[in-house]
């Protein structure tokens, strides 16, 4: 059981649960232009696409501690791999059969929800072994993960995919803004940094309220207050005092908020049920961040 316990904190499960989030968001999407529920398949399609999206964000973030396993010895030593609870080679076997979990799930979907996983694979990979290093690539690297996610859900229904990719340009601007705060966690902050992301936080918001005009569901935008306030707060501490603990709460509220984004996408496409089970996905995520790492 302890043994589970380390690979399942390798993983980071309270980041799985916003990266399921992401899917139901695209699935909202789905059932906004279309009437996919009324296919048999459609809730067998959906958890299978919520499996492959698990398996996507584990394997990525299971490569990610690979990739910085001689980083981290020397800054973070107490995780898994440089403490050698999990050696290298255990890890990197654990993301292979998470990834092949995700791609064979997401085939049974559909090539096309195929296609978006193997995109995502290449990306998380680009990421955990490149980018992450690059003051522009990495954000946006991470940002297109994020948005290639969204498109995931969206895929439940190829046609519907096709008319609203660009939706996918919100996930990566927010999780740019977010990667951007998360590359001082470790030694503090930088002011330029924290200002960069609240332009783009402004930026989703105003794209947010833009997707409400157009499908005409104001009502929508109710989530959106909490969401602002539970990602403008922290940052606004870490502005105030850019040390490395409120830079690492900055980061945690973006990440945990995604699902208020996720949420809010279900509330502007006329998905109350939807929305409500995204948002319960929030205390959970909250529960296991406090035993599971986030960051």
């Amino acid at each position: 059981m302890r043994r589970i316990f380390y690979y399942i904190t390798l993983c980071r499960p309270a980041n799985v649960i916003t990266a399921m989030a992401d899917v139901l968001a695209g699935v909202s999407i789905v059932l906004f232009y279309s009437s996919s529920y009324e296919n048999s398949n459609f809730y067998y399609k959906s958890i299978l696409l919520l499996t492959s999206t698990a398996g996507l964000y584990a394997g990525g973030i299971v490569f990610n501690d690979v990739f910085d396993a001689g980083l981290d010895r020397v800054e973070r030593p107490e995780r898994m791999i440089p403490s050698g609870i999990i050696t290298e080679k255990a890890a990197k076997r654990y993301g292979c059969i998470l990834f092949i979990i995700a791609l064979i799930s997401s085939a049974l979907v559909s090539i096309t929800s195929f296609v978006v996983a193997c995109t995502i694979v290449v990306l998380a990979l680009l990421y955990d072994s490149k980018s992450k290093h690059h003051s522009l690539a990495g954000p946006l690297n991470m940002g297109l993960c994020r948005g290639c996610n969204l498109l995931l859900g969206i895929s439940l229904m190829p046609a519907v995919l096709k008319q609203n990719f660009y939706l996918a340009i919100v996930p990566v601007i927010y999780i740019f803004a977010v990667t951007t705060i998360s590359r001082d966690e470790v030694h503090g902050g930088k002011r330029k940094n924290l200002a960069t992301a609240f332009i783009l936080y402004l930026l989703v918001f105003f794209i947010l309220y833009m997707v409400c005009r157009h499908t005409g569901v104001y009502a929508g935008l109710w989530i959106v207050l909490p969401f602002c306030i539970a990602v403008m707060t922290p940052l606004y501490n870490a502005w105030q005092a850019p040390y490395a603990k409120n830079i690492v709460k900055a980061v945690k509220a973006g990440v945990l908020s995604i699902i208020f984004l996720d949420a809010a996408w279900a509330a502007i496409h006329q998905q109350v049920l939807l929305c409500g089970l995204i948002l319960c996905f929030l205390p959970f995520s909250i529960l296991l961040g406090k035993y599971f790492a986030i960051t």
